[in-house]
C-alpha cells in the first residue's frame, strides 16, 4: 500500500511501503500522514482528552496547547517547560514538569496541584513521561534532559511509582536515559525506552506494582526512541528516527510509519481512538489506524 504525507494542502510525498513491512494490518486503507498544525519550538506530550480535544507542550515555547479540530489555543503559559501529558483515570491532566522539576495534577478548577516533587528529600532531574494503570498507580520517567545548567540532586535516572494512596517508589537506577513508558493492555508488561541506549526494555509488573524480570524489548532502534504507545492487540508503537517504529508483542519489527519531522511522541485520539497523533518537532501530525488504541 502508499502513504501519503501532507503538510497542509501542498504534497509533501508519496512514499511505498513493503508490503513486507506488515505495516498493510496497521494502517487504515489509503492512510496519510498530515500535518495538523505547525510554528512551534518543541512539541511534545500528546494527550487526548474526555472533551475530544488533544492537549500537547511545546517545550522550547513554555506553553501547554490545546488543539481542537485543526487550531490551537494557549492551554497554560508559562508551563515549567512541560513536556510528557497523560489523562489519568480520574478524568484529570497530569502533566511531567520538564523544567519545574515536578508531576504535576490539573483539577477541574484549572488549579495546579504538585503530586511528586522530591524522593528521599531531593528533587527529581526533570520529569519527563508517565502513564497511569487502571488503578491509579502513576508511574513516571526521570532523566536529565531539562536540567540546562542546573544541578542535579539525585545520583541517577530512574523510573518512579507513585502510588494511589500516595506512596513514592524508584523501580529502577540502571538506565541511562529513562524517556518514554507504556503499559500493555492488560497491564501485565512496562514498557520503558532507555533512549541514548537506543532500546527499549521491558519489564514484568509484580503484584505489587513494581518491576522484574527487566530484558531488553527492542534495540538498535533508528535515531532515539522517546514517546510510546500500544494499542489494543499489544502492538508497540515507538516515536524514533525516521517516524513512528511499530513492533508487535513478541518485539518483531512491523516496520516504520514515516513521519516529515522527527517525532517526539504520539497518543491515541478521535472517539475510536484508532488516530494516532504525533508531536514532532515544530508540528503535530496524524495518520489514520486500523486497531484501537489503548488511551492509557
Amino acid at each position: 500500500m502508499k502513504l501519503f504525507l501532507y503538510t497542509g494542502a501542498m504534497l509533501f510525498a508519496t512514499m511505498a511501503l513493503p508490503l513486507s513491512s506488515g505495516l498493510d494490518q496497521i494502517l487504515a486503507p489509503e492512510a496519510k500522514v498530515e500535518r495538523v498544525l505547525t510554528g512551534y519550538k518543541f512539541t511534545e506530550g500528546p494527550a487526548w482528552t474526555h472533551k475530544g480535544t488533544l492537549i500537547f507542550s511545546d517545550i522550547n515555547g513554555n506553553q501547554l496547547l490545546e488543539m481542537k479540530g485543526d487550531k490551537a489555543t494557549v492551554y497554560r503559559e508559562p508551563s515549567g517547560n512541560a513536556n510528557g501529558n497523560t489523562i489519568g483515570p480520574d478524568g484529570f491532566l497530569y502533566t511531567a514538569g520538564h523544567g519545574a522539576r515536578v508531576v504535576t495534577k490539573t483539577d477541574a478548577n484549572g488549579h495546579i496541584h504538585v503530586v511528586a516533587d522530591l524522593f528521599e528529600g531531593k528533587k527529581f532531574n526533570s520529569p519527563n513521561d508517565l502513564a497511569f494503570r487502571k488503578n491509579g498507580d502513576l508511574y513516571f520517567t526521570d532523566p536529565a534532559y531539562g536540567l540546562g545548567g542546573g544541578k542535579a540532586e539525585l545520583a541517577f535516572k530512574g523510573v518512579f511509582r507513585l502510588a494511589k494512596d500516595g506512596k513514592l517508589s524508584c523501580l529502577g537506577k540502571d538506565f541511562q536515559t529513562p524517556n518514554g513508558i507504556v503499559f500493555s493492555p492488560d497491564e501485565k508488561l512496562c514498557y520503558v525506552a532507555d533512549t541514548e541506549r537506543h532500546h527499549v526494555r521491558v519489564f514484568d509488573v509484580a503484584p505489587d506494582g513494581g518491576f522484574a524480570n527487566g530484558r531488553v524489548f527492542a534495540k538498535d532502534i533508528e535515531g532515539y526512541p522517546d514517546g510510546m504507545r500500544v494499542d489494543v492487540e499489544g502492538n508497540l508503537y515507538v516515536a524514533a528516527g525516521g517516524g513512528i517504529h511499530v513492533f508487535t508483542p513478541k518485539g518483531e519489527a512491523l516496520g516504520v510509519i514515516p513521519v516529515p519531522e522527527t517525532p517526539t511522541n504520539c497518543a491515541w485520539g478521535e472517539d475510536d481512538a484508532k488516530t494516532l497523533y504525533v508531536t514532532a518537532q515544530s508540528s503535530v501530525y496524524k495518520v489514520r489506524c486500523r486497531i484501537k488504541g489503548v488511551r492509557f
